[in-house]
């Protein structure tokens, strides 16, 4: 017969088991979130950066492209860190990261400490996102009802359009708007490296610390696909950098509007459907995808210039939500390809030159930016932007065009 307590608790063990797995399922996904929403914290609140420490446009372009040199770096550092030492330590590491930027923009008296704020908070999200997705997959497992990249993805995503919306209301809503936004990320921050440390390791393999640079790959046998992905993606990438760096410059010296929460509203409308649209992707053919990014892009930069020329909010925020749209067709079609039909031994290194290039692009037009409005002002900055960025896509969908005639 047995015994009825043993078969009482292994009833019980299952249920008890599945919610222990949930909870750490939503702590690794807080915790990509936290950190994420912690690197675009700044975006609408560098005019008041500005008038703080008394630095120019330029500088503010500066400042917000440190932070992609932080996320480069890592991924080419510590790219592989998570399968050595397993997903727990490195994830922890990433919150701890996330802890100390804030704690650097909580207490900044000068420019020197946004710099090494950024810089930091761009290691955290090079730690976290590889970390975090590999943990939800072996938390998961291939057979769950929500796809652990589908949760990754949102959580990403999520996490960058939300940072800069919370911190845009808190910054409109306290009296303390430098200091306020801050400590409400040091509070999230350490939630998530509580929750993390609590959670348990995903990992039943790992093969032990050896420091080593994670090689640049393009893979070979999708060479042109690769860098067309990578050129349209990165297109978007530019713009989003951009609007990230200087819309709230755009909003209170053309528009005359002083609202935190309205810089915010544009950059969470951006990256929001950034995630939109990397599930957009899945119903597109593959042969559609990449000239439909393309053709969004260039109808996108058209209405963010329109909005430049006539110092008016609307194209701006349509512009914000096709250009994110179109990014992320073109980035999920990048990935998409790599891991379907690149070389498996050499996917990881592909994914990681693929992001690479996308957050190089995202730093170096925004400092190029920077150049031009401290030359000229800001209008013919961001028309001229506008005309490169619809220029490289437009080429990019020529060439799509070409390719298509000759293989016809």
């Amino acid at each position: 017969m047995g015994n009825p307590t043993v078969r009482a608790k292994d009833r019980t063990s299952a249920p008890e088991e599945a919610k222990g797995r949930g909870l750490a399922v939503f702590g690794v996904a807080f915790a990509l979130w936290v950190t994420m929403a912690g690197t675009t914290a700044p975006t609408p609140l560098y005019p008041l950066y500005g008038e703080e420490f008394g630095f120019t446009p330029f500088t503010v372009t500066v400042v917000f492209a440190v932070y992609a040199l932080g996320v480069v770096l890592g991924l080419l550092l510590f790219g592989r860190l998570s399968d050595q030492v397993g997903r727990r330590p490195v994830l922890s590491a990433a919150m701890l990261l996330s802890l100390c930027a804030a704690a650097v923009f909580l207490f900044a008296q000068n420019l020197g400490a946004l710099l090494v704020a950024r810089v930091v908070s761009g290691l955290s999200a090079a730690l976290v996102t590889g970390a975090a997705t590999a943990s939800l997959a072996e938390r998961l497992g291939p057979h769950a009802r929500v796809k652990p990249a589908t949760i990754a993805l949102f959580a990403n995503m999520g996490g960058l359009a939300c940072g800069t919306l919370l911190a845009g209301v808190l910054a409109d809503a306290t009296p303390s708007p430098l200091r306020t936004p801050w400590v409400v990320m040091l509070a999230l921050a350490a939630i998530g490296l509580l929750w993390v440390m609590a959670s348990g390791e995903s990992s039943a393999h790992r093969s032990g610390f050896s420091p080593q640079f994670q090689p640049l790959h393009v893979p070979g046998e999708i060479r042109s696909d690769f860098l067309r992905s990578a050129l349209a993606a990165g297109s978007g990438f530019a713009v989003l950098g951009v609007l990230t760096a200087v819309t709230g410059l755009f909003l209170g010296t053309v528009l005359h509007a002083s609202s935190h929460a309205l810089t915010g509203l544009v950059v969470f409308v951006a990256f929001a459907c950034t995630a939109f649209g990397q599930l957009l992707v899945r119903t597109l053919r593959p042969a559609t995808a990449l000239p439909a990014a393309c053709a969004g892009l260039i109808v996108a930069a058209g209405l963010i210039a329109l909005s430049m020329a006539t110092g008016t909010l609307a194209p701006l925020l349509v512009g914000a939500a096709v250009n994110g749209l179109a990014t992320g067709v073109a980035v999920g079609h990048g990935i998409g390809g790599i891991t379907t039909r690149s070389a498996p031994q050499h996917r990881g290194a592909s994914v990681s030159t693929f992001f690479a290039i996308l957050y190089s692009m995202l730093a170096v037009p925004a400092i190029g930016v920077g150049v031009l409005i401290r030359g000229t002002s800001l209008r013919p900055a961001g028309e001229t932007f506008s005309a490169v960025v619809a220029a490289l896509s437009l080429g990019v969908l020529l060439s799509l065009v070409r390719t298509g005639r000759k293989a016809a």
